[in-house]
C-alpha cells in the first residue's frame, strides 16, 4: 500500500477495541503510534465522521469505538480510508508506443483484480479478530 492511512486507522481502532470501553486521549493514541498528536487528532476526526469512533471533550473525555469491534469489518476500514489504488496510480505514457497506448487499460484491470482480492480477504476479518492478535495468552 502506498500510504499509511489504513495502518494508522487500524492502529487507532485496535487500541480503542482493546481499551474495553475506556476512553483514550489523542495524546495516548499518538504515543502508541509514534505520530504527532495533531496528525492523530485529524485521523480521529476522520474516523469519527466515518462512524467508527465516538468522542467526548473535556474532563473524562477521549475516544471510544462507536460500535462493537465484531461489527466492524476490516474491508470497511480499508474502503473508508483508501485514497489511492493499492498498487499506485498509472502514468501518462507515449500514445504512439505500442505498449504506452494500452498500458493504463491493462494496469487498471490488474489493479482492480488485486484490489478485489485484498478486499475479499478483509471482508472475512473483523476488528475484533484483528485485536485478538494482541491479547496475551
Amino acid at each position: 500500500m502506498n500510504n499509511a492511512k489504513f495502518a494508522t486507522a487500524l492502529h487507532i481502532l485496535t487500541l480503542l477495541d482493546l481499551s474495553e470501553g475506556e476512553r483514550l486521549s489523542s495524546e495516548y493514541i499518538a504515543g502508541s503510534i509514534n505520530l504527532n498528536p495533531a496528525l492523530v487528532r485529524k485521523e480521529i476526526s476522520n474516523l469519527r465522521k466515518l462512524g467508527f469512533i465516538s468522542s467526548k471533550e473535556g474532563n473524562g473525555g477521549g475516544c471510544s469505538l462507536a460500535r462493537p469491534a465484531d461489527n466492524i469489518l476490516l474491508s470497511e476500514i480499508y474502503q473508508a480510508v483508501r485514497q489511492a489504488p493499492l498498487l499506485g496510480r498509472t502514468n501518462t505514457p507515449n500514445p504512439d508506443c505500442p505498449v504506452g497506448k494500452q498500458i493504463n487499460e491493462h494496469l487498471n484491470d490488474l489493479y482492480t483484480e488485486a484490489e478485489l482480492s485484498l478486499t475479499s480477504k478483509l471482508e472475512h476479518k473483523t476488528l475484533k479478530d484483528f485485536g485478538k492478535k494482541f491479547q496475551s495468552a
